[in-house]
């Protein structure tokens, strides 16, 4: 797998320096058909890409050709454009079997197109039609099969339960029924231990076999951290996707929110994963038939869930009194009703009578 790995590598690499290139030295334009009619050249010059499957090979320009598009869209776009960059092997985790070259044996039996038979854990079982197979490696050098399949919708049945969510950082997740779920401080979990190993790292030689030990140990550490953040989101986005109909967040740009703050709520919000737990949400609620969308999060706080004025007030106010009708509830709260509200809106529906104030 590692050989196969190299050699879509060395190919991901080979035709971005023919299309740079041509483009710099002619003004030619090198589309993907044209680097994969250069692989039979390149293998017979170079032996070793025949460690790879060909159709990995080829479905390697794709990818390059996929990160020009978006490239050329950016462009377009005015973004910040980002020139496709080339790979070396440790930032290159993945090559795909795009349509054959693998047959699922058994439960404990996967093969693989030049490279034989491969013993894995299936995780459950896949009765639908595979189309394509990617292989991946993470960083602490754990091999994943992740079979793209055609699946059939599997919905759950309808309710009439509605929720809109609050996301913070004191309390992960705010409902506009009252609930709350607690968040997690994943990344001060292993803060000691990281910190530990990153002095231990610094103090050995580059390139050094202890150095190298230590390294795979951060990355253990990261990976568990991660691990853990991913088990979260997935536990209780289902829980959300099982019990309520409709589910409304708040449409936050969380690039834009990192930019502004200080360094404490920047780590603070890349630990909690919002925009994780949405997608997760998102994913559940395509298959299991229910609804999410995503509102406007501007002045949610601000504005009371009650009579919809306007009541300013700053971060450090954990607490909503309006002075126009007398509602006194947490900052939080008042901002899931809000969000709900305007979730049922933007469906066209009336927010009346869709929640009540339970009070705090």
């Amino acid at each position: 797998m590692q050989n196969s790995l190299n050699a879509c590598c060395w190919v991901y690499n080979k035709s971005l320096e023919v299309r740079k290139e041509a483009w710099e030295q002619r003004q030619e334009n090198v589309s993907r058909y044209d680097t994969i009619n250069m692989i039979p050249g390149w293998k017979r010059e170079y032996p070793f890409l025949k460690d790879a499957f060909s159709q990995s090979l080829q479905e390697t320009c794709i990818r390059l050709d996929i990160a020009f598009r978006a490239f050329f869209r950016r462009v377009q776009a005015g973004e910040k454009p980002g020139y496709p960059r080339f790979k070396s092997i440790c930032r290159f985790d993945s090559f795909t079997y795009p349509q054959r070259g693998f047959e699922l044996l058994d439960n404990r039996r996967l093969r693989l197109s030049k490279i034989g038979d491969v013993k894995i854990k299936l995780h459950r079982p896949l009765d639908c039609e595979c189309k394509t197979l990617t292989i991946c490696r993470d960083s602490v050098g754990n091999w994943y099969a992740c079979f793209s399949c055609v699946v059939e919708p599997k919905p759950l049945p309808s309710t009439d339960k509605v929720v809109g969510i609050d996301l913070g950082l004191t309390t992960f997740a705010v409902l506009s029924n009252g609930e709350k779920i607690k968040r997690q401080r994943w990344a001060k979990q292993d803060a000691k231990d990281i910190a530990r190993l990153q002095r231990k790292k610094d103090k050995l030689p580059k390139g050094s076999v202890a150095r190298q030990k230590v390294v795979r140990s951060l990355q253990h550490a990261y990976k568990r951290q991660t691990n853990r953040r991913n088990n979260f989101a997935h536990q209780e986005s289902r829980k959300l996707i099982n019990e309520y109909q409709f589910i409304a967040f708040e449409n936050l740009d969380i690039a834009n929110m990192q930019s502004r703050g200080n360094a404490v709520i920047n780590r603070g919000i890349a630990d909690v994963a919002w925009g994780k737990f949405v997608r997760f949400s998102q994913s559940k609620a395509e298959e299991a038939g229910r609804t999410v969308v995503l509102v406007n999060p501007r002045g949610t706080t601000q504005e009371c869930s009650g009579c919809g004025k306007i009541v300013p007030k700053d971060l450090s106010v954990r607490k909503h009194n309006c002075p126009h009708c007398g509602l006194s509830i947490s900052r939080d709260y008042n901002a899931a009703l809000n969000i709900l509200a305007r979730g049922l809106t933007s469906l066209g529906e009336s927010p009346k009578n869709s929640f009540v104030h339970d009070g705090e």
